[in-house]
């Protein structure tokens, strides 16, 4: 089987999970600057082989969406364009970074790799494929 790809885009660094084989198990896999980004997904692409791609959509309490909203969509069509064989779905990812923090700050004992911006994008990135996986795979 292949993987199922998570990713929590921002407009400085982006976050990126991977399911294991079996698609049970979400991992984060890294933390790309995003200029990089695409570069990156192609490259790990040819070495692994991605089913989809779930992408976090940031929407705002009241669902309307999240001022980054727009460059996501932008993303998401470049990401449709390379990877035209593949599905991109989008997640509501209004909680994972929350989420993700409070996490950190219990598995994490060093206060300074707690501050790293980079693991909290990666660990949302994690909880945006676990959710799906439940949801979605085995429910």
């Amino acid at each position: 089987m292949a993987r199922i790809m998570a990713i929590d885009y921002g407009t400085k660094r982006t976050g990126i999970a991977v399911s294991d084989p079996l698609q049970i198990i979400a991992t984060g896999l890294d933390t790309v600057p995003t200029a990089k980004l695409l570069d990156f997904l192609r490259q790990y692409c040819q070495e692994e082989e991605v089913e989809l791609f779930v992408v976090g959509e940031p929407k705002n309490l009241d669902d309307s969406p999240a001022q980054i909203h727009h460059l996501v969509m932008g993303f998401v069509k470049q990401l449709g364009n390379l990877f035209p064989e593949k599905t991109v779905i989008l997640r509501d990812e209004r909680f994972t970074s929350k989420d993700a923090s409070r996490s950190i700050v219990q598995s994490v004992p060093s206060r300074q790799k707690r501050r790293d911006k980079g693991l909290i994008d990666k660990v949302s990135a994690i909880i945006i494929l676990q959710e799906y996986l439940e949801k979605y795979k085995y429910s």
